[in-house]
């Protein structure tokens, strides 16, 4: 095909995407297929649909781009191990980085309007920062956006509900919901999977292994990834923890005349 009919077959398949996994998983097949002559082109398409489409089809492009990120670091990984030069084989990954302030903007905009995907959008956003499927800082920027919005909407309610009665069909609310079930349901199985590292220069491959293996140089250790995200989420030390400590230690180290725990 040439790049128009390529263009043109790639629209109509962002159009129709959906939530379900065949459905995400033929336009990423399309989008590395033609990554080489028309990557640039079809980056562009993305960012428009990001732009037009409606509030669903938004997040739905965004749960595409998930895939997709996840797919080209695979491809990238292969190239590596091939001899290739890892830099030349980002796709669509420099892309997502480039513009995830602007792809951001789009799928959760401003005001009401954006409120059905400011959820999930932050959970891909989350996702993607303790992978590290992007530079970290990079997602860290984009959640600082969505957190420092003026949450109180209160206000705006009241006075917008009146004018603005738009609210969406019966059914496009049901297919809303069935949605979102596919998609929460996805992220729930790839969430306890950790990368290998985090390091732009090297590549960057989610790993069902614990360990990285010899040779891997300055690269950081699958568990110390996970370590780092644990740490983070976990809240400092209080008298909670003072007395969850002593009922362990007297469990394991019972005072004179009682049995001691059994640890076998």
């Amino acid at each position: 095909m040439d790049p128009f009919e390529v263009r043109i077959q790639f629209l109509n398949l962002l159009r129709r995407l959906n939530a379900s996994q065949h459905s995400i998983q033929k336009v990423v097949g399309f989008a590395v297929k033609y990554f080489p002559p028309c990557g640039e082109d079809l980056w562009d398409c993305i960012v428009e649909e990001c732009q037009k489409g409606s509030i669903n089809s938004r997040i739905n492009i965004l749960y595409f781009l998930d895939s997709l990120c996840e797919t080209c670091l695979l491809v990238r990984s292969k190239s590596t191990a091939a001899g290739q030069d890892p830099g030349a084989n980002n796709l669509y990954v420099a892309f997502v980085t480039r513009d995830l302030g602007k792809i951001v903007e789009n799928v959760v905009p401003k005001g009401r309007q954006g409120l059905p995907n400011l959820v999930s959008t932050k959970q891909i956003l989350e996702s993607w920062r303790s992978k590290r499927v992007i530079d970290p800082q990079k997602v860290e920027d984009a959640l600082s956006s969505l957190n420092a919005r003026d949450t109180s909407l209160d206000s705006s309610i009241d006075s917008s509900t009146s004018q603005h009665n738009t609210s969406l069909p019966r059914n496009e609310v049901f297919k809303r919901i069935e949605e979102d079930r596919e998609r929460h349901k996805r992220l729930r199985e790839r969430r306890w999977v950790q990368p290998v590292t985090h390091n732009v220069q090297l590549p960057q491959l989610v790993s069902f292994l614990p360990l990285t293996s010899r040779g891997d140089g300055e690269e950081e250790l699958t568990i110390d990834i996970e370590f780092e995200n644990e740490w983070e989420t976990t809240s400092d030390w209080n008298e909670d923890d003072e007395e969850a400590a002593v009922e362990e230690s007297d469990l394991c180290f019972p005072p004179e005349g009682e049995e001691p725990m059994d640890l076998s």
